[in-house]
């Protein structure tokens, strides 16, 4: 496609009418994917900016804020299982798209629909064994109280969360990221206006603090699934696509889901266990205010991270499809496009955590915050943003890789590499960090932590490098990986 004259196009084999042609241009072809999947995922940061901000404004103690984050980390930790599951639902879709069968991507959807069922189930007895769980873990009472309460409702609502972002993938698969992008700002928009209205107790409603904000998250979950369902399940789509007809659970598609998505859940939920372990664990060691200063170093990383995992959406999308089509040598070039996009805008946040740190963290500190608390909360904030720059490219290479090696099929040995390299580094060097410099306090394992995302960034790109993954098919009778 790259070496096409200006003015000519490519078909797009079993694309809908008004996708049929491949955009002339590479920049453009990734540009019409990755924005609104960047927007979504800037969406997402935001939103959680916002309900932090929210919480630290109703209430000025930071055991609010590791509250909020604790009980999010102990849901989000077993639902990353099944989203990194859902992260080859696309690989399936693109691929099949592709290789001009479409139809076949829709049972791949319900699926992952009928896992999330049956995690949504198996995670509720979480409700009954939190509170022994953070008590295990050193928490004082109020905190206990607070971050199991939080985690609670999260709970109730995951069946909404999972069931949204598994069809999310099959409109990036389908190379429509409009209609996730869409769902995804009007139920963040649904989300803070909800958290505005029950944190603080307005319009009426009884002032819920925590337990609002969380109230909040799942009636925008709710919003984010509804709207891309609804499509999915329209007429139209039911005739053109057939994505009605496999909604019986089905083994042949779930196995494949199982085989290919596993490793790359395993991946997504030991990096939150690891990075959970850190925050929680490790950083609760040394006090409310260096746990706090943690949990909003992650929140300004996000808006770094987030907008390159959306461009790792729409890298595995692209990478899917040209292998269908049996290009492997334009999936390459698109795959390096994409990391030159994510390193450069990573690398520019990089350099703002490093200029503006102190200011970054003095946004969240109150008036009424006690002057000492906010004074450790800046300082020790400052210092773990210094420690996110060091590993911002890397951590570009690394995410928009694994997009690449995901639309391949390629999800195992990344897996390995990740589970390998983060308990080693996180938690092996967080231990030591903590043991031979406790002075460090809360910046010890962060070191570590960076480490280790320079280690894996190195990783993942001689892993793509090696070029198994085109060796391997996700469409078609016979899937290889």
């Amino acid at each position: 496609m790259e070496a096409l004259p200006h003015g000519t196009s490519m078909t797009l084999p079993g694309a809908p009418e008004e996708q049929r042609l491949i955009l002339r241009h590479p920049l453009l072809d990734m540009l019409f994917i990755a924005a609104p999947s960047i927007v979504q995922m800037v969406s997402y940061s935001a939103m959680q900016f916002v309900d932090m901000l929210m919480i630290t404004r109703w209430g000025d103690d930071p055991i609010y804020v590791s509250a909020q984050g604790n009980g999010g980390f102990a849901v989000w930790i077993p639902l990353s299982l099944v989203f990194g599951m859902s992260g080859v639902v696309s690989s399936f879709v693109s691929q099949n798209l592709g290789a001009g069968t479409p139809r076949k991507g829709a049972r791949y959807v319900w699926a992952q629909w009928w896992i999330a069922v049956t995690a949504a189930i198996m995670l509720l007895p979480l409700i009954f064994v939190l509170p022994s769980i953070f008590t295990a873990m050193g928490h004082e009472a109020e905190l206990v109280e607070l971050e199991t309460q939080y985690a609670n409702v999260l709970i109730y609502g995951a069946i909404l969360t999972m069931g949204g972002r598994t069809v999310a993938q099959y409109f990036f698969g389908m190379h429509k990221p409009v209609v996730p992008m869409v769902a995804a700002l009007l139920g963040n928009v649904v989300n803070v206006v909800a958290n505005w209205v029950l944190i603080f107790g307005l319009l009426g409603f009884p002032e819920m603090g925590l337990i609002g904000a969380a109230l909040g998250t799942v009636i925008g979950s709710a919003v984010e699934m509804l709207i891309p369902a609804a499509l999915f399940l329209m007429p139209r789509l039911a005739r053109e696509y057939e994505t009605r007809k496999p909604w019986r659970p089905a083994w042949n598609p779930i196995k494949d889901i199982l085989r290919v998505g596993t490793p790359a859940g395993f991946m997504f939920v030991n990096e939150m266990v690891c990075f959970g372990y850190l925050l929680v664990g490790l950083g609760g060691r040394f006090g409310p205010e260096q746990q706090a200063a943690g949990f909003i170093a992650l929140r300004y990383m996000s808006l770094s991270f987030m907008p390159t995992v959306g461009l790792s959406i729409a890298i595995t999308a692209i990478v899917g499809r040209l292998i269908g089509m049996g290009r492997h040598d334009l999936a390459e070039k698109r795959a390096w496009l994409g990391m030159a996009l994510g390193v450069g805008y990573m690398g520019t946040c990089a350099t703002c955590f490093i200029v503006f740190r102190e200011q970054l963290m003095g946004l969240f500190v109150t008036e009424d915050m006690d002057a000492e608390s906010a004074a450790e909360l800046v300082r020790v904030g400052s210092m773990i943003l210094i420690a996110a720059a060091v590993f911002q490219v890397f951590d570009a290479i690394a995410v928009t890789l694994t997009g690449a090696l995901r639309g391949a099929g390629d999800t195992l040995v990344p897996s390995v590499l990740t589970i390998a390299l983060s308990w080693l580094l996180i938690v092996g060097g967080g231990h030591v960090a903590v043991w031979a410099k406790p002075e460090w306090g809360a910046l010890g394992p962060w070191i570590f932590a960076s480490a280790y995302i320079v280690v894996l960034g190195l990783a993942l790109l001689v892993r793509f490098k090696l070029g198994a993954w085109k060796r391997m098919k996700l469409s078609g009778d016979q899937i290889e990986v």
